[in-house]
């Protein structure tokens, strides 16, 4: 076949995957799973005739800590998806949210036009947009927000100082994706000139969004700290939305209260 299809995941809920994305799913022969990758997707839509092999290729910082874990690094899964795809299986790299926003997909994009590989890209629900969904905060609304924002702190250093204020002043909805654990670093950055904080703005940190386990905490920026040191740990994933639209969380809100599920990890670690 010499063929990658980059499927789509979503952001937790298994029904959430598109229709063309489950009928490449089910075809496959070779699948590279990513971490944030909801274990329900396969149990879901594979086929039970299919020999199907299964590679988990996530990263993350906890199994690079710990030695007992499996890490692999990006040019180690670039060779492994090369490697299935010359021999002509049917390749599908399976991506959690949508493949196109902060999935690290260029990477592997560049690998497959080295070798001559066609592919496919299978767009899906990316975080931001299933954690607004599933918790009544829209991104955007008439008199409140125009735009949106997705920012990740891959490297903080990126952001000068004046960006952090920018940040505050704007009407634009924000959302921090893949920084549960730079929230002080966030927060800290964001009230350092407390005189430009609308009192009109609120924080929601999401966490495991679309899933059973999806908690909300929401608070004021100048609470927010008080928030975390509560809390203490937000399990990955988790994302921070900030601006005006979260003040209708508490009226469109549409899920239960998911307090009562235990706290534990609902994605392939």
């Amino acid at each position: 076949m010499r063929k990658v299809i980059f499927i789509s995941a979503g952001p937790g809920d298994p029904d959430l995957i598109t229709l063309k994305a489950v009928y490449h799913l089910r075809q496959s022969e070779v699948v590279l799973v990513d971490r944030l990758v909801s274990p329900e997707i396969l149990k879901k839509y594979s086929n039970s005739k299919s020999k199907r092999k299964i590679i988990y290729v996530g990263k993350s910082s906890t199994c690079r800590k710990n030695k007992s874990l499996l890490y692999l690094t990006q040019k180690r899964i670039n060779e492994i998806m090369i490697y299935h795809a010359l021999q002509g299986k049917y390749v599908v790299r399976l991506k959690g949210g949508d493949v196109s926003i902060f999935s690290n997909i260029m990477d592997e994009l560049i690998e497959l036009k080295k070798y001559h590989i066609s592919y496919e890209i299978i767009p899906g629900v990316t975080a931001a947009i299933g954690a607004a969904a599933y918790t009544g905060i829209p991104l955007t609304a008439r008199g409140y927000a125009s735009s949106v924002r997705f920012i990740t702190l891959h490297n903080p250093n990126l952001i000068h100082k004046n960006q952090w204020i920018e940040f505050l002043e704007t009407s634009d909805t924000l959302v921090f994706y893949m920084c549960i654990q730079k929230l002080n670093y966030i927060f800290d950055r964001l009230i350092m000139n407390k005189k430009n904080i609308y009192t009109d703005k609120l924080v929601a940190i999401v966490e495991q969004a679309t899933t059973p386990m999806q908690k909300v905490y929401t608070s004021s920026l100048y609470n927010c700290k008080e928030l975390i040191k509560k809390e203490k740990k937000f399990l990955s994933p988790s994302l921070i939305i900030l601006g005006k639209t979260v003040n209708f969380h508490s009226k469109f809100k549409w899920t239960s209260d998911s307090s009562f599920f235990p706290k534990k990890n609902y994605f392939v670690s």
